[in-house]
C-alpha cells in the first residue's frame, strides 16, 4: 500500500453541514459527561458555588473536559464520536500521521480562536478544501472516511 500523501484530498472534503452535525453530537457527549460526572462530583465536594463563575472549579473542569475530549480523540482515533457517527475524520495535508504539535495547535489554539470568533466555523462552507480556520492553521482537513478508504484501495490496486 502506498503512502497516504499520494491521495488527492480535494475530492474527499467533508462540508460545513456534516461537520456541524458531528460537532453538535460532540457537544452532547461532552455535556453529558459534565452533567453525569463533573457537576455531581463537584457538588458533593461543595465546589460548584463560586462568586466568580468563569474561574470556578466547575468551569475549569468542564473546559478541561472539552479540550481533552477533542485533543485525545483526534490524536488517537483521528475522529471524535460525532465524526465517527457521520463517517468523517481529520487528516494531515502533509500526508503523515497527526502528531501532538498539529493536534494541540488545531484543537487548542485553533478551536479557541474559532470559539471566540464564531464566524470562523462558517469559513468551512466557503473554502475550496472545506477547511475551518483551525484546519488552515494546522494544515489539516476533515474528509469522508469511506471515500478515503476507497481511494487507498484504488491506489494499492494500481
Amino acid at each position: 500500500m502506498e503512502n497516504k500523501n499520494t491521495i488527492d484530498y480535494n475530492y474527499l472534503p467533508a462540508g460545513f453541514w456534516i461537520r456541524f452535525w458531528a460537532y453538535l453530537v460532540d457537544l452532547i457527549v461532552i455535556g453529558s459527561v459534565n452533567r453525569i460526572v463533573i457537576y455531581p462530583l463537584f457538588g458533593l465536594m461543595g465546589l460548584n458555588n463560586s462568586d466568580s463563575f468563569m474561574f470556578s472549579p466547575v468551569s475549569i473542569a468542564t473546559t478541561i473536559i472539552f479540550f481533552a475530549y477533542f485533543v485525545l480523540m483526534t490524536k488517537y482515533l483521528e475522529q471524535t464520536l460525532g465524526k465517527m457517527i457521520f463517517g468523517i475524520k481529520v487528516v494531515s495535508l502533509k500526508g503523515d500521521r497527526l502528531n501532538w504539535g498539529t493536534i494541540l495547535f488545531r484543537e487548542l489554539i485553533g478551536r479557541y480562536i474559532s470559539k471566540i470568533i464564531w464566524i470562523a466555523y462558517v469559513v468551512v462552507a466557503f473554502t475550496p478544501k472545506k477547511q475551518g480556520l483551525h484546519d488552515i492553521f494546522a494544515d489539516t482537513q476533515v474528509i469522508h472516511e469511506k471515500l478515503f478508504i476507497e481511494k487507498l484501495e484504488e491506489k494499492s490496486a494500481e
